[in-house]
């Protein structure tokens, strides 16, 4: 039953337009009546029947219609958690997100702001009226916070009109059982969402018989490449296509532009807000390309791409034009803005999908095997392992540091689990030091997938006194960046020698004319660039750069064989493919699969695993990581929670209480000798503007208190972060901070970021904003326990959860870190003056234990592991490792030999490419030094690297391991079947070209003016390296997904090469630009785990 509607305010306005649109109708009603035919004027003189697009449902009381589509949907949710309406408010991701209330419904008024006029109906709720019982107003929630309307109003008591994903019962009542005609799930509704975008006539029916293509999920193995490229290919595509559309409806137009152009560069820059970009999952971040229109009319049309160079926290974004000429200066209102969709990452993706599959020298077989997920014998390099693993520069090594380098250094394939603090960076730059030290000279590829990772690994590599060299990609070279001084159009622009003088001549004079050039002029510019950077590429140690900027054309004919993928859990699996497909030999992956994985965008793509990085995938083959186990960051009680659930009590304090105890900041902690408390707040939470977000006022209440009270205690803006997970709550704390006691610009200069983008960074103080309360809905990807691991780990001083307990506490892993903060009494509630320990009592909830994955994970540590998750301990443990039939270098398919073995045949071997023994002959080069015994990484022996056993390789089933992950992993599918071994055939990898050695004068005269390094000059002899047979696709193997003509990076053509007595530019020190805050923004992930939160 309906409850007792109250009466609405309405505007004079919406009335005036209320009473001619009722005319209308009837006057339209007199002319149908007039009509002449018999029986046809009957049947038009009756309205249209309104159902449910979705169910059916013709009761028109319960009927909303869309304002932007014209669709009538009804208020009930059917089999999902969401009501019609409002799911399809979501999907169709309207701009407006504007409903119509039915003729029948009593309530007839706009469903707007009386205010202001908004007609979001995810931002509108209602209040009372002061002395006029029963009459409500509606209101949008920015009107609340009117102080003209305190006085007439209740605002105080505003109440959204949308609560648990339905619109409220008085305003549209929910239709029963008996009135719904179609029983729709939500597969169906989303399929008929698609389908409406080119055929917005479609019915349910035809939703329900239109066959979806078959998606592949992604395998634990694959029997050749040419699977795994078909796999990867189509989620790619995919996940391209998503991206494509979804940053086709980001636009907006009448944007008011304010103009800013640069004295000295001439730079133009458009400044704007655009609140529809800020949607929670696609956010404008800095590189982004926007097109800024001026439509014509009265002015003339323009239109002109640019670069988004700064976007602050209230979401002004900043533009700078490609183009500097006949920008319209003199207009500032009329714009439209719309993203520009960019195809460069997905391509290269697919490149090297490609690559893989038909280039024999793309990668050594053994990691072509290990990538597949083929059992293969392990290799243990021959290396010279140093005496001394510290480096000048860097901070001193632990034992675990020491322990995870020295046996990536003996490894062609090496997997360094970082968990939060322990060093992961200092480690990473360690590494390379010595990947280059050991491999005399050569080149050594550094990426990760976002810019910001590279860039502070390139910084700490810098220290090491090695010669750096930071690829950006072109459209971001003008971006303010701390590495600037690594960076490769620096370093070109900066050599100082006559070509060098000519180029900034050449650009000098381009910025002159208005960035016009005669056509010799750019042809020499060109020319002379592109001569240089090739120059400083051959003379670098160590290349910076993003997973897709390693298929840069500027690196097209360079091979290298060592490559280190950092924040490798961050990265797409086909992501992580395109810095190793030039040739690599050895592969060292860094990360945390503990900590968040990829950011995938397309949900169908995610659930087919496009959302699992290569890191956990080899790490669920069995491929034990190499364990991390003292941590800095936090203070000890602050870790101890993380330590215990996520990493095994693994965890180490490499920092003492006294050193996390700061004594200028005064807080009131409920213990002060642990700086940590659970603030409980019970407000409920409400759907953001977008209808996919969250946001809870009384957290963000409460928040600003918590902030307050830290900077009156002596913290300082920049001490102090705030974290969320969503992006709603995140846009709504920005304004709430901002009306806090103290000056606005304090509160602005606070960081306020997502759970996601925090990754990998740290903060004094963190408070986290956990936004979910609710009694149906549950807490969505809050549960991830990764996301949580994150969370708790990026404060180092003191940590501040705000939340519903009660709420949390319904889910194992929640009830398990409530009852720890109740046990250590610093579960808190009350007001932030008079905070009271609570006892709280918590629902009755499973305990939290890991899945059975992890449970194996575990186990790797101490028992023998055979790589197959349906058989961990068993039958396969005894077995000699064995390669599969289907492997593509010996099926006959592909242009091999048909070679006959028997099943039973002895193991096969992966001699490399890199000069490393098969499994059975593990000896390696004594360094003559003795390095210290090592603390194991979870249990076990140490590991003593004594005289004559330095470069010994170790079992897979060696204790110095560490254990396997703590968290729930994502579902793989099962292999696609039980693989048999061939025989006794040994396969060998094609070998590379060698490097050559040859002068390179250009560069010897580059960096005078700074500390000059002596390279000897090393004669690389060939080692013995062995290559893949050619490959011939199979015909059952085409893909539909793949262009076949997609340009394919070339590799070949001269090598890099090693200069003589180069002197060394990049030595100097770093430039004084601190890193902003909008540089280290990630796109958001805000969706939730249930499908009707949309996108």
């Amino acid at each position: 039953m309906a409850e007792a509607a109250p009466t609405l305010a309405a505007s004079e306005e919406f009335e005036q337009d209320y009473n001619e649109q009722q005319q209308q109708q009837q006057e339209q009603e007199q002319d149908i009546q007039h009509q002449d035919e018999s029986g046809a004027e009957a049947d038009a003189a009756e309205p249209e029947e309104l159902a449910c697009a979705y169910c059916g449902v013709t009761e028109s009381i319960s009927l909303v219609q869309c304002v932007a589509t014209g669709n009538w949907f009804c208020n009930g949710s059917g089999r999902g958690p969401a009501s019609h309406c409002i799911q399809h408010l979501v999907r169709s991701r309207s701009p407006s997100r504007a409903i119509r209330l039915s003729p029948d419904n009593p309530l007839a008024t706009a469903i707007e702001c009386y205010q202001c006029s908004m007609s979001n109906v995810f931002c509108l709720g209602f209040v009372a009226t002061k002395g006029a019982e029963g009459l409500v107003v509606l209101l949008c929630r920015s009107c609340t916070n009117s102080s003209s309307l305190k006085a007439e109003w209740n605002v105080q008591n505003w109440t959204p009109l949308v609560v648990d994903k339905s619109l409220l019962n008085w305003l549209v009542p929910v239709p029963t059982d008996e009135e719904k005609v179609n029983s729709v799930t939500t597969a169906q509704i989303n399929r008929m969402e698609d389908l409406w975008k080119s055929n917005p006539g479609v019915s349910l029916n035809a939703a329900v018989d239109e066959d979806e293509d078959d998606l592949e999920p992604v395998q634990l193995r694959y029997e050749d490449g040419y699977h795994y490229r078909s796999v990867f290919a189509a989620l790619v595509d995919l996940e391209a296509e998503y991206d494509r559309e979804m940053k086709s409806h980001l636009s907006e137009d009448g944007i008011a532009v304010r103009w800013k152009v640069s004295e000295i560069s001439q730079r133009v820059i458009a400044a704007f807000s655009f609140g529809a970009l800020f949607s929670e999952s696609m956010r404008v971040t800095i590189g982004d390309e926007l097109k800024i229109s001026l439509s014509p009319g009265t002015r003339r049309a323009w239109t002109c791409n640019g670069t988004v160079v700064a976007v602050n926290e209230d979401g002004d974004i900043e533009l700078e034009l490609s183009r500097k000429d006949e920008a319209p200066l003199h207009v500032t209102q009329g714009f439209s803005i719309s993203f520009v969709w960019k195809p460069v990452t997905f391509e290269r993706m697919s490149n090297a999908l490609k690559t893989l599959a038909v280039e024999d020298s793309s990668l050594s077989g053994y990691l072509f095997h290990k990538l597949l997920g083929h059992d293969v014998d392990d290799q243990t390099l021959k290396v010279d392992l140093p005496a001394r693993y510290g480096v000048k520069g860097l901070p001193d090594l632990n034992d675990s540091q020491v322990s995870a380098i020295q046996q990536a250094l003996t490894r062609p394939l090496a997997l360094i689990q970082g968990p939060p603090g322990t060093g992961k960076t200092v480690t990473s730059a360690t590494l390379v030091y010595h990947m280059v030290k050991q491999n005399k000279g050569a080149q050594v590829l550094v990426t990760a997938p976002s810019n910001v990772a590279v860039d502070q690994l390139a910084a700490k590599i810098h220290q090491t006194n090695l010669k750096v060299v930071r690829l950006a990609a072109k459209s971001r070279e003008h971006l303010d960046s701390s590495v600037e001084h690594l960076s490769l159009h620096y370093v070109v622009q900066h050599l100082g020698g006559e070509s060098s003088l000519a180029l900034q001549r050449l650009l000098k004079k381009r910025e002159d004319s208005g960035n016009q050039l005669s056509a010799s002029d750019q042809k020499r510019l060109m020319s002379l660039r592109r001569s240089l950077e090739r120059e400083v590429l051959r003379a670098a140690d160590v290349i910076c750069c993003t997973c897709s900027g390693a298929a840069d054309p500027r690196l097209a004919k360079y091979k290298f064989k060592h490559v280190l993928l950092d924040e490798a859990t961050q990265a797409t699996e086909p992501e992580s493919l395109i810095p190793i497909v030039r040739g690599c030999k050895q592969f060292v992956l860094v990360g945390d699969h503990c900590q968040l994985g990829p950011v995938v965008v397309c949900k169908k793509a995610a659930n087919a695993g496009l959302n699992s990085s290569l890191f956990e995938r080899l790490v669920t083959l069995g491929l034990r990581p190499l364990r991390l186990t003292v941590q800095y960051r936090m203070h000890p009680c602050l870790s101890e929670f993380p330590s215990n659930t996520f990493y095994e009590g693994s965890l180490e304090n490499g920092v003492s209480e006294a050193e996390r105890t700061p004594s200028s900041v005064d807080f009131p902690w409920p213990r002060p000798d642990k700086p940590m408390m659970f603030f409980s707040c019970m407000g409920a939470e409400e759907l953001a503007s977008t209808g996919t977000s969250y946001l809870n006022r009384t957290e963000a209440a409460n928040c600003e208190r918590v902030v307050t009270a830290l900077l009156n205690g002596g913290a300082v803006p920049a001490q102090i972060g705030v974290v969320t997970p969503y992006e709603g709550q995140r846009a709504f704390l920005v304004s709430e901070l901002q009306r806090g006691p103290l000056p606005t610009q304090t509160y602005k200069e606070i960081e306020i970021s997502s759970v996601d983008a925090f990754q990998g960074r740290e903060k004094d103080f963190i408070i986290l904003s956990c936004v979910r309360s609710n009694q149906k809905q549950g807490i969505g990807f809050l549960n991830d326990p990764r996301r949580l691991n994150v969370a708790l780990t990026r404060a180092k001083y003191g940590l501040i959860i705000l939340g519903n307990p009660l709420v949390l506490a319904q889910r194992p892993l929640w009830n398990t870190l409530l009852v720890h903060f109740r046990d250590e009494g610093v579960l808190v509630e009350g007001s932030l003056a008079n905070l009271t320990v609570s006892a709280m009592k918590f629902p009755n909830a499973k305990k939290y234990y890991r899945d059975r994955r992890q449970r194996i994970f575990d186990e790797n540590a101490t028992r023998a592991f055979s790589g197959d998750v349906s058989d961990p301990f068993g039958e396969r443990a005894a077995q000699a490792n064995t390669a599969p039939v289907l492997d593509s270098r010996h099926d006959p398919r592909y242009g091999g030999a048909r070679h006959q073995h028997s099943a039973a045949g002895p193991a096969s071997s992966a001699t490399g490419a890199s000069g490393g023994q098969p499994a059975d002959g593990r000896s390696g080069t004594s360094s003559g030094a003795e390095p210290a015994a090592v603390t194991p990484l979870a249990g076990g022996p140490a590991v003593n690297a004594g005289p004559g056993s330095a470069g010994q390789g170790l079992s897979e089933d060696s204790s110095a391991f560490g254990p396997g992950p703590a968290i729930p992993m994502p579902a793989i599918s099962a292999p696609v079947a039980r693989y048999k071994g061939f025989g006794d055939f040994d396969y060998v990898d094609r070998p590379l070209h060698a490097p050559s050695h040859h002068g390179n004068n250009g560069v010897n005269d580059v960096f005078h003016h700074q500390q000059q390094h002596q390279h000897q000059q090393h004669q690389q002899q060939p080692q013995q390296q062995g290559h893949r047979p050619p490959q011939q696709p199979p015909q059952q193997h085409a893909l539909p997904h793949l262009h076949e003509d997609m340009p394919l990076t070339q590799f070949g053509g001269p090598s890099q090469s090693q200069t003589q007595g180069f002197a060394n530019m990049m030595t100097q020190q770093p430039m004084s630009q601190p890193m902003s805050q909008s540089q280290s923004v990630y796109k958001f992930e805000d969706e939730d785990d249930d499908d009707s939160d949309g996108e």
